[in-house]
């Protein structure tokens, strides 16, 4: 189901474009994709949202750039870890979350694609919010989220040492039942101290690609 919305939103790719390189298993269906197009002769320049996807690319031999040379981008894809039917989002499963959000936010377009298991009715309901803190008192600012919100937040762990985000930082998962309004959840973890960022993308999707055990859904905002 990946693969089919993975090879769909390779259509939407044009010659001459800025492309924004999402991070995530779904990626990994469409950068060889994108690397045959190259391979085939189009002109494309991508902006990776991470180290992974930076290496993947590179394999697959796919001119890269930086925001830096390249501040506007013409199209982003990338995946999501939860879609609610206004197309909000959790992303942040891969570790990503605010490159992610720096480039969607760059972007004048941003398809999403997933498959049907990450449609929810509401954020939160399947999968933990992802939350980049500074690791200087992370557990204070732990403690302040559970505080303010009505969640349970736990320091993602790899190897048994805190999980290290591109940007040297550590991530919280934070465990909701349901997130109602995900504009006011957002608003008030970014107001407390040493939040860098949060998993939650309002307003920043245009269109979701979903596979389906029945093929291809398209939803657009």
């Amino acid at each position: 189901m990946k693969k089919l919305a993975a090879e769909k939103a390779a259509e939407y790719i044009e010659d001459g474009m800025v492309l924004g390189l999402g991070t995530g298993t779904t990626l990994e269906y469409l950068i060889p994709k994108i690397g045959k197009l190259v391979a085939e002769g189009m002109d494309i320049v991508g902006i990776p949202t991470s180290r992974r996807t930076k290496n993947l690319a590179e394999e697959y031999n796919i001119p890269l750039s930086t925001l830096t040379e390249h501040p506007e981008v013409d199209l982003t894809i990338d995946g999501a870890d939860e879609v609610d039917p206004s197309l909000n989002l959790i992303k942040g499963g891969g570790g990503a979350l605010t490159k992610e959000k720096i480039v969607a936010s760059s972007s004048k377009r941003e398809i999403i694609i997933v498959d049907e298991t990450k449609l929810v009715q509401h954020l939160g309901m399947s999968f933990p919010l992802p939350v980049e803190v500074i690791p200087f008192g992370w557990y204070p600012t732990k403690l302040a989220i559970e505080k303010a919100l009505p969640c349970t937040a736990e320091l993602r762990r790899e190897n048994d040492n805190p999980y290290t985000s591109d940007n040297m930082n550590y991530l919280l998962d934070c465990e909701f039942k349901v997130i109602d309004d995900p504009r006011e959840v957002d608003t008030q973890l970014r107001s407390i101290p040493g939040v860098v960022e949060t998993g939650l993308f309002i307003d920043l999707a245009d269109m979701v690609i979903v596979g389906t055990r029945e093929g291809i859904k398209t939803l657009e905002r």
